[in-house]
């Protein structure tokens, strides 16, 4: 297990960025990126795998939200990918490794591995594969984390010396409506903590007083949270959570 280390927990981490589309700032964009290095913010941000196995940076496995283009990001190539245009903005959509450049060590950075597999199952591989990669020569703060255990366990088993952990939530089955009733409630329970090498979690800033949460801080593991909205939301996360992502506010 490799520790987070100090710098994960000092100052707070904007979720996707410290985006604000008035200000033309798309979440997981460079804009936003440079806003939050700028004012020393950490910043957490999302990838996905393009139809040519580069990791992108894009929270959403369908592009309609954030830009004008219909489709999977995974039937585009990066190089396609790398063309569109944002809505609301100027930015495209950047590779892993061009937001690790423009990153460059000047805040820590979580990475969230979106879960391939549409089930939180073991059909996972290659982003885990594209990302190790990437931060294989990067010399900055780095961490990684997803939802799906299957995929910490991939990136364990390549010997990244990144610390690791786990997204985690309550994971009421209507809110999965892709992970079946059975591994959601299991997954509630955190029941991979102890099997894998993870120094943290990232729980929902809503549910930090769960029995799963408690134990796992009991066990040492550092507590993170998603998504904090507020003042009165981070005053609340602050009793449990050691550090905090937040959004729509500067923490």
């Amino acid at each position: 297990m490799t520790p987070l280390p100090q710098s994960f927990l000092t100052k707070a981490i904007t979720h996707r960025g410290l985006h604000d589309r008035d200000q033309g700032r798309i979440e997981n964009a460079p804009q936003s990126f440079a806003a939050a290095i700028k004012l020393g913010y950490g910043i957490e941000l999302d990838v996905q795998l393009s139809k040519d196995g580069v990791a992108m940076v894009f929270h959403d496995y369908h592009l309609g939200r954030l830009t004008n283009e219909n489709g999977a990001v995974a039937q585009r190539t990066a190089a396609e990918l790398g063309q569109i245009v944002l809505k609301d903005s100027t930015d495209k959509i950047p590779t892993l490794q061009e937001t690790l450049s423009q990153i460059d060590g000047q805040v820590p950075v979580v990475i969230e591995i979106k879960d391939q597999d549409g089930a939180m199952g073991p059909n996972v591989g290659p982003l885990e594969e594209a990302v190790a990669a990437c931060l294989k020569s990067y010399k900055g703060d780095a961490a990684i984390m997803s939802f799906n255990p299957h995929t910490m366990a991939a990136i364990a088993k390549m010997g990244t010396a990144r610390p690791l952990g786990l997204v985690t939530d309550d994971f009421v089955a209507n809110d999965w409506p892709t992970v079946p009733a059975a591994r959601c409630a299991e997954l509630a329970l955190i029941p991979d903590f102890e099997t894998l090498p993870l120094s943290f979690v990232s729980h929902n800033q809503g549910q930090l007083t769960s029995p799963a949460v408690a134990r796992v801080k009991n066990a040492g593991a550092h507590i993170l949270c998603w998504t904090v909205r507020s003042e009165e939301q981070e005053d609340q996360a602050r009793t449990v959570a050691d550090n905090i992502t937040f959004e729509g506010y500067l923490a």
